[in-house]
């Protein structure tokens, strides 16, 4: 972690054992202020029920871009992130990718059923 990043990173963290999950958040509620490496961190419990949906959403998609090797990212809370001819772009819902898809006729023909 960068201490002079201009704009907090969040970091998802999926626990095997929800007991884990309840020891975490009870320390980190005492401590009241938590910190790594001399940086204030906050720790959330879950994703809201829409935040998993939104996410979820990119699922197929994802999978399919991940396949073809383009290394597709899901961002905080829930955006489709590709680099593409050396570019970054973030997609916050499926109607903003098609929009950009329909000039890359390779691409309209990989996502063809998706969108």
């Amino acid at each position: 972690m960068n201490p002079r990043r201009q704009t907090p990173r969040h970091i998802i963290i999926k626990l095997a054992n929800n007991n884990d999950k309840v020891r975490i958040l009870k320390a980190a509620r005492e401590r009241q202020k938590v910190t790594y490496k001399g940086t204030p961190i906050r720790i959330a419990t879950d994703f809201s029920t829409e935040t998993y949906q939104a996410r979820r959403e990119w699922d197929e998609i994802y999978k399919v871009m991940q396949r073809k090797g383009l290394n597709p990212r899901i961002l905080y809370t829930a955006r489709l992130s590709i680099k593409i001819e050396g570019e970054i772009r973030s997609f916050t819902d499926k109607k903003r990718l098609k929009e950009f898809i329909s000039t890359k006729p390779a691409m309209q023909e990989m996502l063809k059923g998706l969108l």
